[in-house]
């Protein structure tokens, strides 16, 4: 089995779509799947200053407060 081509194009014209030298043979049977492009991930945004200041940073935590984080 050949593994899955992936390949992104720009439509040139509304509803048509042209696609050349691809790694199959004549009379190949293919799957085509045609799906829109995600636009990129945007950057992280940075938590750098955020935290002013914590109360209490090295208390225990109550094991009932564990829940919290489910």
């Amino acid at each position: 089995m050949t593994p899955a081509h992936r390949i992104e194009l720009v439509l040139t014209e509304d509803g048509k779509l042209s696609l050349d030298r691809l790694p199959f043979r004549a009379g190949q049977a293919v799957e085509v799947i045609i799906l829109p492009t995600s636009p990129a991930p945007s950057a992280p945004t940075s938590v750098r200053g955020a935290v002013v200041r914590y109360d209490r940073p090295t208390d225990p935590v109550a094991d009932a407060d564990w829940g919290v984080l489910q």
